[in-house]
């Protein structure tokens, strides 16, 4: 089981608060929020970040996000609860966290591409980007979701 290796943000606060400004960056670019956390979410999922995945899941509920597609999103191919742009940055993300298996193929880019425009195209990368930071950054120093178990 994991245990808490440090604190990051006190042994390298100019680390944090270059995540953070990348933050920033995605959170004033526009993009939709629910799309946003679907992202971290899928991305933590293939990433095996507990405690990231525990936090964006809290994180969609309380943006009253629906428990049935929030459950769902690990197989969000397979039932009909997302929108297409939805389904095609979730593919999207999925490629550019295994970017190594095979890329970003161009009917991908270009069905991407239908609901999103240039800009937008590169700040899902970015979103992307941050959140397999973060998932890099929890797992590498043992950080785990808080017991939120009651009796």
């Amino acid at each position: 089981m994991m245990q808490p290796r440090m604190d990051h943000t006190k042994v390298n606060p100019e680390a944090m608060q270059t995540m953070l400004k990348l933050e920033g960056f995605i959170s004033r670019s526009g993009l939709d929020r629910t799309l946003y956390e679907l992202i971290k979410i899928r991305a933590s999922q293939l990433n095996g970040c507990a405690f990231c995945l525990d936090m964006h899941t809290r994180e969609l509920r309380a943006m009253g996000e629906s428990e049935q597609r929030v459950h769902l999103i690990a197989v969000w191919r397979e039932v009909p609860f997302f929108t297409e742009k939805e389904r095609a940055v979730l593919e999207l993300t999925e490629a550019l966290v295994r970017i190594g298996d095979a890329g970003v193929p161009q009917e991908l880019y270009e069905r991407v591409r239908k609901h999103v425009d240039e800009a937008d195209f590169v700040t899902v990368i970015m979103a992307v980007n941050a959140i397999n930071g973060w998932n890099r950054l929890a797992i590498a120093t043992g950080m785990v979701p808080e017991a939120r178990v009651t009796v």
